[in-house]
């Protein structure tokens, strides 16, 4: 008897052992993703980051950065706007601080058209 609850001993600690293995693998699979995909990021934001210093005025920069700290998804998204715009020949760099503001504003005002007032 003892040794028939040997055996079930050993292969419940191989298959412990087996499972603890995969579960490791997982977790640095998904650790190894993760930083791929933080890298990566890195890449896009320092590519998108180069592009501005040549399409924007140090002052509209600066802008964006003031932006960027209060709301850093609207700085990222006004970033990939212009350079869009760019793309699509809709302005000719360096884009000043002036039509920076401009263009705000008309988004501003295209995000707020939609807001509505109840009184009850």
């Amino acid at each position: 008897m003892s040794a028939n609850g040997s055996d079930e001993l050993s292969a419940l600690r191989e298959q412990r052992r087996l499972a603890l293995q995969q579960q490791f693998e997982e977790q640095a699979k998904v650790q190894a993703d993760a930083e791929i995909e933080t890298q990566r990021q890195q890449i896009e934001s320092q590519s998108i980051n180069k592009a501005l210093k040549h399409l924007l005025t140090s002052e509209a920069r600066s802008r964006i950065a003031r932006i960027s700290l209060a709301t850093p998804e609207r700085a990222d998204s006004i970033k990939k706007l212009i350079i869009s715009m760019h793309e699509n020949n809709q302005f000719i760099p360096p884009m000043t601080d002036e039509t920076l503001k401009s263009m705000l504003k008309k988004m501003q005002s295209k995000s707020r058209s939609n807001a509505s007032i109840r009184r009850i």
